[in-house]
């Protein structure tokens, strides 16, 4: 055969006639890595840029080409293409390796190979640790790896982390070529293996041309990886990730619970000195500690440690590999410069999986001010790093289907209602309640939840303090479950409260404060509760620290509360503005802009506010209102149903 292919290639006329098929086999084989130096060579002899004395590398694969093209009849076709591969399964054989291999047949035979029949799917090959499968329908072929995805936490519920089997998929459609013996081989299977590579534990990977014939047919939703480089493959890929209850991103915290999946993850690259300076190493590494130390103050996250990420210093950093590397989220990049008497210091959040810039910033300073102003730059930059962070991760959450959700989503679905109405509240309060059924050691539910139920025993016109005594309860539960969580100490404050004990509250207000002075909430509900205590000037102050912290702090309450407190100085004019300012106003505040317009002397836009508020509480009440607005002082209580009654309130 090697004589055959040597006369073939030394003769020009029939070297042409195979000149086709024979590239296109060179392209196969060095795309998968087989003979990759001969095809290399090969494909230059064609181009004529090698001798005579070169071509037998090229004699030997052409060779293998007729053998495998002639002989065993090649068959190049389109296949959606599915490999999967065990997570850690050398840790899993290192620990007990004939209990390994035992508990993956049982898994072949019991679940994996039978999920694969059901959706007509061929198993081409299995290894170790995973499989190579081929369908017909790229659909199908996501349908199975769905399922299988989802049994397979099933299969690992109650196992300790350490001892559970979890896969990566990826599924590509493409060209391959089938041998006479079943197997594949080709751009399409390679593809389909540097994809499984880019998935979560029990995540899916597609590529671009995959997720083009599912995307209208599947009611799955997909995250855009962006181009993604992959080994061996010439051209950029792009890879989306499919959103399911399965992909995790951390273990199970106890038995019996479910995790809080997906919560915002992120790590510090260390800053770069841009000054050639040695002096400003000590405030880039010093930046750095400093954010990394402050955003972990905030547990509604997971920050990688310094140790993790400090192997990215002074390297050109590529930041979706670093994203996979450290398992984050989002990334955190920044820069020192001195230029003449004065710093300027940057930073950057981008989102890992695409590349993409989310929020950007500069911040300058004289030279010797620098370290005075540091602590200031670092909680700016924290606030806003993760207010852009958070909006990012709800937009996301808003768009998947109710039933989908884990318990972090159902909490973040449910905390960006607009509050304010007896119905939405009742749903928010279902979205919290169905997070602790799901984790039912959620200190962060139950706060939600506490407020929740507060919300609604303000809107509720009767006498009832039942709503009132169950926020109070969830409230306690919240702290008692992790009483370093500021939110679980900024509810417990707001029960502690609306029961009247104002001292304890305060102590509460305080140690959220203390817990985390970065999250711009601790700052305007402790600004809520001076503007209750008369304090209107430290309230106002308060407020204005929240948009220090963070200029894109903008809840639709915020500007609400602010009017509130104005109202409560006598500035009527300013409580107006800042009314008109907010894109939805709750109930409670709308009572209070009524208010507003009539004090300042504008009966018939306090006319018109009242007629909406009644349409939506038509069994409204001064009286009940003004009871459950916890004004500390007599005078205070007595202004707010002075402005109400001259709005046309009911008594």
């Amino acid at each position: 055969m090697a004589k055959l292919a040597q006369r073939r290639l030394t003769s020009a006329k029939r070297g042409r006639q195979f000149c086709a098929s024979w590239q296109s086999f060179l392209r196969t084989q060095e795309a998968t890595g087989s003979f990759a130096p001969q095809a290399d060579i090969g494909r230059r002899s064609i181009a004529g840029q090698f001798p005579r004395r070169d071509l037998r590398p090229i004699i030997e694969l052409h060779a293998i080409f007729l053998v495998r093209s002639e002989v065993t009849n090649q068959m190049r076709k389109i296949a959606a293409i599915l490999v999967a591969d065990v997570v850690g399964y050398s840790r899993l054989a290192e620990a007990d390796e004939d209990r390994t291999l035992a508990r993956l047949r049982a898994l072949r035979n019991d679940l994996l190979d039978p999920t694969i029949a059901a959706h007509d799917g061929r198993v081409v090959k299995r290894t170790g640790d995973g499989a190579l499968v081929e369908f017909r329908s790229v659909v199908e072929a996501v349908r199975c790896a769905a399922e299988m995805q989802e049994r397979m936490v099933e299969w690992n519920t109650g196992l300790p982390h350490d001892e559970r089997i979890e896969f990566r998929i990826g599924i590509h459609v493409g060209d391959v070529v089938e041998e006479s013996d079943g197997d594949l081989m080709g751009d399409g299977i390679n593809i389909a293996a540097r994809l499984e590579g880019l998935a979560k534990p029990n995540g899916i990977c597609l590529s671009g041309s995959a997720y083009e014939q599912v995307r209208e047919k599947l009611k799955e939703q997909f995250v855009d990886l962006g181009e993604q480089t992959l080994k061996n493959i010439a051209r950029p890929v792009r890879a989306y990730h499919m959103l399911s209850g399965a992909a995790s991103t951390e273990p199970e915290v106890a038995q019996g619970t479910r995790v809080q999946q997906d919560k915002p993850s992120i790590a510090v690259l260390p800053f770069q000195n841009m000054s050639g300076d040695a002096e400003q190493q000590y405030l880039c590494d010093g930046l750095t500690e400093d954010l990394i130390t402050e955003l972990s103050r905030f547990r509604q996250m997971q920050v990688a440690s310094r140790n993790s990420s400090s192997r990215f210093r002074g390297a050109d950093v590529d930041m979706k590999r670093a994203g996979r590397e450290l398992s984050v989220q989002y990334l955190v990049e920044g820069s020192v410069r001195r230029m003449g008497t004065r710093i300027r210091i940057t930073a950057q959040l981008i989102d890992a999986t695409t590349g993409n810039h989310v929020w950007a910033e500069r911040y300058d300073s004289l030279q010797d001010e620098i370290f005075d102003v540091q602590d200031r730059v670092v909680r700016t930059i924290v606030g806003t790093l993760v207010g852009r962070m958070t909006a990012a991760r709800t937009d996301l959450v808003l768009r998947k289907p109710p039933a989908s959700l884990e318990a972090y989503e159902c909490v973040l679905r449910g905390d960006a209602l607009p509050m304010g109405t007896p119905e939405i509240e009742v749903e928010a309060r279902h979205y919290f309640e169905r997070a602790i059924e799901l984790d039912p050691s959620y200190a962060r539910a139950y706060a939600l939840l506490s407020s929740a139920l507060e919300r609604e025993w303000f809107l509720d016109m009767s006498d009832s303090n039942r709503l009132r005594d169950e926020a109070f309860e969830m409230a306690r539960k919240a702290v008692a479950l992790d009483e370093n969580d500021h939110l679980c100490q900024l509810v417990m404050a707001w029960a502690q409260v609306d029961r009247g004990a104002y001292e304890v509250g305060e102590q509460h207000f305080a140690k959220a404060i203390s817990l985390n002075p970065n999250h711009p909430v601790n700052h305007t509900d402790l600004a809520m509760f001076y503007n209750y205590r008369g304090e209107t000037e430290r309230a106002i102050e308060g407020m204005l620290e929240a948009k220090r912290l963070d200029p894109f702090f903008n809840p639709s309450w915020y500007w609400g509360e602010l009017a509130a407190v104005y109202f409560n100085a006598r500035r009527y004019d300013d409580a107006i503005a800042n009314m008109r300012r907010s894109s939805s106003l709750s109930f409670s505040k709308q009572v209070w802009f009524a208010a507003s317009y009539a004090m300042a002397g504008q009966p018939d836009l306090a006319r018109d506010c009242v007629a909406g508020l009644l349409r939506r509480v038509p069994q409204f009440s001064t009286a009940r209102f003004v009871a459950k607005e916890p004004l500390f002082h007599i005078e205070d209580r007595q202004h707010l149903a002075e402005g109400m009654r001259k709005a046309g309130l009911p008594e």
